[in-house]
């Protein structure tokens, strides 16, 4: 299961938000090409990046920054925010990354998202951001009453081939993740999963790995790392050593 260091970019800046409101804000670096750099040091697989103003504004705001992130970590980024159009989408592949997130477009149209996968294929990841099992768009500040499992099926049918789950109410509050919602996910779709919100310690992690789901192939860790409660070595290590879970 490969670990994924969150990267929230706002104002230039490197923060976290709690439960994903843009008035709970953390700042904890103005540089996040260093932060990506000491991340890819420290072992991160990948890192994730989330342009919040571009989540918030519609269109991609930090593509400087992010080029600035690929360039400094020299390990695969996967970025998403605020892309909604094909130029969206191109224009961010150009900075380098290996993989755009599609998260407010795929679920307002999602019969298009048979086409993309098809053009991109591993470049192309589907964002799902659910409170109580409903989506969540626009940088999580409207509720759909279109399911995570519905979307998840659609998204999987389409032939997408990676798909990210966070669970907006434990975003930013190390409660631990929703397990339970990991679970029935992963069971719900062919595609891979990575699943983000929530995760506060190693024994976190360790909980979602023992849920035991062949697809669910990283986890995404922001406030923890950014807080000190988890340091990337005691994850990494165990995992190098019995191979990958």
């Amino acid at each position: 299961m490969d670990i994924y260091p969150a990267i929230d970019l706002k104002g230039g800046q490197c923060v976290r938000l709690r439960q994903g409101r843009a008035d709970a804000v953390s700042v904890y670096s103005g540089d996040p090409a260093a932060m990506a750099r000491r991340w890819a040091q420290e072992g991160g697989d990948w890192l994730h990046v989330v342009d919040l103003d571009g989540a918030f504004t519609g269109h991609p705001v930090h593509l400087r920054e992010v080029e600035a992130i690929v360039k400094a970590a020299r390990i695969p980024v996967e970025v998403g925010g605020g892309i909604r159009t094909d130029d969206d989408i191109r224009a961010v592949l150009a900075t380098g990354v290996r993989r755009v997130i599609l998260g407010t477009r795929a679920c307002e149209k999602p019969e298009g998202l048979k086409a993309l996968a098809d053009a991109y294929g591993d470049a192309l990841a589907v964002g799902i951001d659910a409170r109580n099992g409903q989506v969540q768009v626009k940088g999580w500040v409207e509720t759909t009453d279109v399911t995570a499992v519905d979307l998840a099926r659609r998204v999987s049918a389409a032939g997408v081939r990676t798909l990210i789950y966070t669970d907006t109410a434990t975003d930013g509050m190390l409660t631990g993740p929703n397990l339970e919602g990991v679970r029935l996910l992963c069971r719900s779709v062919a595609c891979d999963v990575i699943a983000s919100g929530g995760i506060s310690c190693v024994q976190d992690v360790t909980a979602l790995r023992a849920l035991g789901m062949p697809n669910l192939k990283g986890v995404i860790i922001g406030k923890a790392l950014y807080e000190g409660a988890i340091h990337l070595d005691a994850i990494l290590q165990p995992n190098r050593n019995g191979g990958r879970a």
